[in-house]
């Protein structure tokens, strides 16, 4: 028996069930689902510039009769949806499982999704575990179907399944190793119109045939209780549901598409009322209500957005909620913020000083559009800074009162900025893109990337020359600078604005904080005259007196990074 979180136990259920290899692009709250499959040494893992690419790797091992795993968040489920509804015309060889972790409440992400539907648009068989025992039962299942109905399959996974820990106890992996072959087949690995329309038959075909799976061998399960209340649910979901309403029958899906329809038909027939409780969709209610199914409200309704808590479904419900039980909506909010000395802050402090429109991008570098700073006017996917900074400029071209500027750090920018500025180039578009190269992925993790020249487990890697990769595209300017220096970041994009007719794209290398950890000696403000431009900062170092206003820096904070004392005009922070 071992305690694992929800990523770990699928790692280890596709260890065990005799997966090699492994491909993902890092996400929240997936990433630690890979890291934990690559800790392994008789398999390979490694992290790819986006999921297309990664499901694309994970499907040829499959395609050599390989069983791999595929590993996102649910954003990066549209990025990966083009190979995915592909490779259920083509099937598999060896098992294809896809870990894909949504984010009920946006923790972490842009969009709240439920990926169940990708698993319905795509005709893909779906397990969604709801602790770490199922997350490790469910992904050895899953490389079965996967095999069985010669399909890639899902795991779904939430942000409460895949970080909680809970007891495991794991199976045997396979000793004898696999067969790994690939036998040419266009007919099924060639997806031309002549191969897709037979390949679309069997994908229908073989629909049915998981319909009647789903209703005899699906890991569901009935807890029969009180016959007043019966509740549907899977995931997460049934933990809170278990804890809210003890006395009600509970359908518990392990796998929600194909939906058991028999199953939920007989488990509606022996209750009086049917309810679905989930979270942020309609996914099941849709479904179950699909089937003619009368689905009854609760008194007051569930929320529809966000995670759902034992509080949540009680005060929904009616019930009273017991004294000193407090929730996760009870708890008080941590607001983010950019760590002390991080190298972007200068960078967004003097975009907003020279009032440039921000076209910002996803990764830690999004915390600059919270205040103070204040420094960022779009954000909507990766990559997404330079294609809008491009449409900007067209829209209000250079003549402009405010100068456009796009900013994406380096790993987003080769997960898909690179196809934006390439596009921009192409065009011949203009403005200015700031590429924040800390020299990781940082926010999910410090995990490597093309051009910090990490791999995953510690394999060989080349590192792109990323200045000389932007010069090779065709910029008009490339330039290197250090964002920890002021006067040259001001001047950098001073010098960028003054020529809006061209494009100028400024590298800010500097390495993240937490990746190098360096700490020198702290500062401190020996004379403050209360202007408060050293708050507008933002570092999490700097405080102010509530009773006088004037400004202090917490020493056990303070890295010694000097940005502040380059902004104070009165010489008033030093070591």
């Amino acid at each position: 028996m071992e305690l694992l979180s929800g990523n770990e136990a699928v790692a280890q259920g596709a260890h065990d069930a005799g997966a090699r290899i492994g491909a993902g692009y890092p996400g929240t709250p997936s990433t630690e689902t890979l890291e934990a499959f690559g800790a392994h040494a008789d398999v390979h893992a490694e992290w790819c510039v986006n999921e297309k690419v990664a499901l694309e790797v994970a499907l040829g091992a499959a395609a050599a009769g390989v069983r791999s795993l595929f590993t996102c968040k649910h954003v990066g489920v549209n990025v990966a949806a083009d190979p995915l509804f592909t490779a259920a015309y083509t099937g598999v060889a060896g098992g294809l499982v896809l870990l894909v972790a949504d984010d009920p409440g946006m923790h972490s992400s842009q969009n709240e999704q439920d990926s169940h539907f990708y698993a319905q648009a795509a005709q893909v068989p779906l397990f969604d575990p709801a602790d770490s025992q199922e997350a490790y039962d469910f992904t050895r299942q899953a490389f079965e179907a996967s095999e069985r109905f010669d399909v890639p399959v899902m795991v779904r996974s939430t942000v409460r399944i895949s970080h909680t820990k809970s007891p495991v106890e794991r199976g045997v992996r396979p000793e004898e190793p696999r067969v790994t072959s690939f036998a040419s087949d266009p007919a099924k690995w060639v997806m031309m119109p002549a191969f897709a329309r037979p390949r679309r038959m069997a994908q229908l075909e073989r629909a049915s045939a998981l319909k009647a799976w789903a209703d005899s061998e699906a890991p569901n399960e009935v807890i029969e209780k009180s016959r007043e209340m019966g509740v549907i649910c899977a995931g997460a979901a049934y933990q809170h549901v278990a804890e809210a309403l003890p006395e009600a029958s509970v359908l518990k899906l392990g796998v929600t598409w194909p939906l058991p329809e028999k199953t939920v038909r007989a488990f509606a027939k022996s209750v009086e009322a049917v309810y679905v409780v989930e979270e942020a969709s309609t996914y099941l209610h849709d479904a179950v209500s699909a089937l003619g199914i009368s689905v009854s409200e609760p008194p007051f309704e569930l929320p529809g957005f966000g995670e759902l808590s034992p509080n949540l479904i009680r005060e929904a419900f009616g019930l009273a909620v017991p004294h000193g039980v407090r929730g996760v909506e009870d708890l008080p909010a941590r607001p983010p913020a950019l760590c002390p000395g991080c190298p972007h802050r200068l960078v967004f402090k003097e975009l907003t000083r020279q009032k440039a429109i921000i076209c910002g991008d996803i990764g830690c570098y999004t915390l600059g559009a919270l205040p103070p700073l204040s420094a960022m006017d779009t954000c909507v996917d990766m990559g997404a800074s330079v294609s809008m900074a491009h449409g900007l400029e067209l829209a209000l071209g250079a003549d402009s009162e405010r100068p456009v500027a796009a900013v994406i750090g380096d790993s987003t920018f080769s997960h898909s900025g690179l196809s934006s500025l390439l596009s921009t180039i192409y065009n011949a578009g203009a403005g200015t893109v700031c590429i924040l190269d800390n020299r990781t992925t940082a926010m999910t993790g410090r995990q490597g990337n093309p051009f910090n020249g990490e791999a995953l487990q510690d394999r060989p890697a080349r590192e792109i020359d990323l200045e000389g990769l932007i010069t090779a595209l065709g910029a008009d300017r490339v330039s290197t600078v250090d964002p920890n220096d002021m006067h040259a970041v001001r001047a950098a994009l001073k010098e960028a604005f003054a020529e809006r007719e061209r494009l100028d794209v400024i590298i800010f290398k500097s390495p993240c904080v937490l990746k190098e950890r360096v700490k020198a000696e702290p500062y401190y403000v020996a004379c403050c005259t209360g202007c408060g431009v050293c708050l507008t900062l933002g570092c999490p170092a700097i405080g102010k007196y509530p009773d006088t206003g004037l400004s202090y820096i917490d020493p056990a904070m303070c890295i010694g990074c000097g940005q502040c004392a380059q902004y104070c005009r009165f010489n008033a922070i030093i070591r």
